[in-house]
């Protein structure tokens, strides 16, 4: 890669405010031939996943065209997508790399390069690392979202991924879909589990403390109230390395509490500063490190006022970043990271620690293409396995695409759509609701679409449909709550997901806007304006409140698919947008 002077000056100019060296801006241009050539560095290296969803086989997955920063997160990362990715983080257009990070050109890179991720790759990549680093002088890092996600996962309740991580060698985890199984289900995964599970802002309430049923769980403190360790202490390199967890802070609110009722989440800056303290003054750790799910923007704003926190390997937002951010605090600085989704990335950061102190580092976050790396064969025939009795199922053929199929991005992604009109057309319904998640992976133009890619977007624990009466005032005021949690300037107000997905409704939106003031102009497809006091009838899944009465979600859109054979969206419910010209998070879109 070609550098300008100023480029070149700016970027200097980073590291040395830093006091380290970002090395992975300074990667030349690479091909698939040296794509996995890591140079060893210093003596300690952790190696990062998150939000691999329980995909254990390769995949498609499309990066965003829209993640928009609005106020202190205007044009930083990780609001950028597209050129202005590229050039923020200095890597070449083109190239594999490019294809990798951004949804540029996706169809043709995905054609020339393949399918990423799956855990017999990541399997052969994680080995890899690992020797050439040397013995014990590694750790695997699990940033949570990985037992929730696809079938297999949903029918073994999330006992095929536990079977995975401990084949793959991960060493700690946190978590968040994690806790949507039933807690005594959680309970019996991690006992499973072969690594530490840690989470210090998970608690046992109050009055759940006195008749306690996990009371002899190792995890459990009485005194203090947590549900499971906060942090562990390994041994790497001749270093003693501390990892605290954070679990993802709003678990209750996002996903149903019914299923966790007596535990308790949060962010709370003052007990993650406790931990760290005491972790600094009991255990004299070397390195103390974060496995967090909060989300990036809520780790970079907890990195700012938490000391003490030398990296933050962070998830949640399924934000790949090729290099960390580094962010000033009132004792020091802290590096922040993110690894994506869906298994298609692996973080490795190698450090020099030394007189106790994180001296420098390197790092690279690399793609897993599975035709570049050569399946672990003991992976392979573990996932065969847990495959084998959901095998005729999963492959059903249920209908053609005609275009890509994705999800990922603010707004409406097609496979979205897809979700959206199989509710309103099976329901016999005018609008349909479905939530924002960032999971699910993207199929090709020609591909069939699979009893296994239903599964791979609609797979959760409370996957009942409804079909109800809702007034226009109820739709508008659940768009502005939605609206609110993904474009609130404050991060600890945010929950890191999408917009919700519609079906038969368009709008405008302003995400620059206050709080019921960012949906406008809503009108039904044939152009219909909508009434604040007219009824609706209105089609959606996964109400966190109480269990709706209607069928699994994969069942509609299965039953949607078979009947219609292929799929070319005739109409994509995208809002247009207002006040966000120039935002480096947008690009590609249509309503601009």
């Amino acid at each position: 890669m070609s550098l300008s002077r100023r480029e070149f000056m700016r970027l200097m100019g980073i590291a040395g405010a830093a006091g380290m060296f970002p090395s992975s801006v300074f990667a030349a241009k690479r091909m698939p031939a040296d794509l996995y050539e890591v140079p060893k560095f210093g003596n300690v290296t952790l190696l990062h996943i998150t939000d691999t969803h329980a995909q254990l086989n390769p995949v498609y997955f499309r990066e965003p065209n829209v993640n928009l920063g609005i106020g202190p997160a205007f044009g930083q990362a990780p609001h950028v997508v597209g050129e202005a990715f590229l050039k923020h983080f200095g890597v070449d257009p083109g190239g594999i790399e490019a294809h990798a990070f951004t949804f540029l050109d996706f169809d043709a890179g995905a054609e020339k390069y393949g399918a990423v991720g799956g855990f017999a790759h990541l399997k052969t990549l994680v080995d890899r690392v690992r020797a050439e680093r040397g013995d014990g002088n590694s750790l695997l890092l699990d940033g949570g979202d990985t037992w929730q996600g696809s079938g297999t996962a949903y029918w073994t309740r999330g006992m095929d991924m536990v079977g995975a991580c401990n084949l793959l060698g991960v060493d700690v985890m946190t978590g968040h879909w994690e806790f949507t199984y039933l807690d005594e289900e959680v309970i019996k995964n991690i006992a499973e589990f072969k690594g530490d599970f840690v989470a210090q802002n998970v608690k046992v309430r109050e009055e759940a403390l006195f008749d306690y049923r996990f009371a002899d769980f190792p995890g459990f403190d009485e005194d203090l109230g947590r549900a499971f360790k906060p942090y562990t202490i390994k041994e790497v390199g001749g270093v003693k390395v501390a990892v605290v967890g954070q679990a993802f802070p709003y678990t209750p609110i996002a996903n149903p509490q019914r299923f966790m009722p007596d535990w308790t989440f949060g962010i709370d800056d003052s007990s993650m500063q406790e931990v760290v303290d005491r972790v600094r003054e009991d255990e004299k750790p070397d390195l103390v490190v974060v496995i967090s799910h909060n989300g990036m923007d809520v780790d970079l704003k907890m990195a700012s006022r938490v000391t003490g926190i030398d990296v933050i390997f962070g998830g949640h937002t399924h934000d790949g970043m090729p290099a960390p951010t580094i962010v000033e605090n009132a004792s020091g600085k802290t590096l922040v990271t993110n690894a994506g989704s869906n298994g298609k990335f692996l973080g490795v950061m190698d450090m020099e620690v030394k007189d106790g102190k994180l001296q420098d580092y390197r790092y690279r976050l690399l793609p897993v293409f599975s035709n570049l790396l050569a399946p672990d064969a003991e992976m392979v025939e573990y996932i065969a396995g847990v495959r084998a009795p959901y095998k005729a199922q999963l492959e059903e053929e249920l209908a053609t695409a005609e275009e890509t199929l994705f999800r990922r991005g603010n707004f409406n992604g097609t496979f979205d759509q897809v979700i959206c009109d199989a509710l309103r057309k099976v329901n016999d319904a005018q609008i349909s609701l479905s939530p924002g998640f960032r999971w699910g992976t993207t199929v090709l133009p020609g591909q069939k679409i699979t009893m296994d890619n239903v599964m791979d977007q609609t797979c959760i624990t409370y996957p009942e449909t409804y079909r109800r009466e809702m007034t226009g005032a109820d739709i508008k005021l659940i768009l502005e709550d939605v609206c609110d949690n993904l474009f609130n300037p404050d991060p600890y107000v945010q929950q890191g997901g999408d917009m919700v997905r519609l079906g038969g409704l368009d709008y405008v939106c302003d995400p620059t806007a206050s709080m019921g003031e960012r949906i406008l102009d809503m009108a039904l497809d044939d152009g219909t304006k909508i009434e604040a006091d007219k009824t609706y009838v209105v089609a959606g899944w996964a109400t966190v409140g109480s269990q709706s009465p209607g069928e699994p979600i994969w069942e509609t859109v299965a039953t949607y698919l078979r009947d219609i054979k292929t799929v070319k969206i005739e109409k994509l419910n995208t809002p247009k947008l207002k006040n966000v010209t120039g935002n480096p998070g947008i690009a590609d879109y249509p309503f601009m």
